[in-house]
């Protein structure tokens, strides 16, 4: 990714703006309560997201203690097979232009797996 950072990244349940450029749903399930038309999305990518397994098992523990051992192993699934054609895809919508923006349900966006996947991101438009 560019110095001028082509990603960012915002809730489901703010409005989309006009800056948003392609609007990419990185979350695995559908956010609650929020139509496809009210969404906005453009591209919604389930495959990059963590497996239901991990997932899981990162929201049974809600005292954080778990987050160090859940950024391991969602990089590890990131570069798995089942994950690595979906982020490929990203980073081919990415490397098009314009602004990108991942679009999230999650509450608390920095203790999920979006800067995970932003991080990957950025490691691997720099690989290529």
């Amino acid at each position: 990714m560019s110095g001028s950072e082509p990603v960012r990244v915002r809730r489901v349940y703010d409005p989309p703006e006009d800056g948003d450029g392609t609007r990419v749903l990185v979350d695995r399930l559908w956010p609650r309560g929020v139509s496809r038309e009210r969404a906005a999305i453009d591209v919604w990518l389930k495959d990059v997201t963590p497996s239901d397994e991990l997932r899981s098992w990162y929201h049974q523990d809600r005292s954080g203690a778990r987050h160090d051992t859940f950024v391991d192993r969602y990089r590890t699934e990131l570069d798995d097979p089942a994950h690595t054609e979906a982020v490929d895809r990203l980073a081919g919508i990415v490397r098009e232009g314009g602004p990108v923006t991942l679009i999230t349900a999650v509450k608390d966006v920095a203790d999920s797996h979006v800067p995970v996947l932003v991080d990957h991101l950025r490691h691997v438009m720099k690989r290529t």
